[in-house]
């Protein structure tokens, strides 16, 4: 099942985001076979948030992977929520 994740930074947590990215990348390339896409948002040109789909389980099991997120563990997050999600278009086409 995909699910949407869209996580925003606290404000000024750029040095944080940074700091962590490697262990964060690191994560992420453990799941890297479920993930559809991932990536941060952006504000002003600068990374402010992080986008990501991923195929899991359940919606525990979604909860249980970002809150694993070495990000989410530093404390980087304001926010995050989290929803089904379903492609209808992907790499030009539709697909459902």
């Amino acid at each position: 099942m995909l699910f949407a994740i869209n996580c925003t930074d606290k404000e000024n947590s750029l040095e944080l985001r940074m700091a962590t990215r490697p262990a964060h990348l690191a994560y992420l390339n453990q799941f890297a076979a479920r993930l559809v896409l991932a990536g941060p948002l952006s504000a002003d040109g600068k990374p402010a948030g992080s986008l990501i789909i991923v195929d899991v389980e359940s919606e525990a099991a979604a909860e249980a992977f970002i809150a694993d997120d070495p990000y989410a563990l530093a404390g980087l997050f304001a926010t995050v929520t989290m929803q089904p999600f379903r492609i209808v278009f992907q790499d030009g086409k539709q697909v459902s």
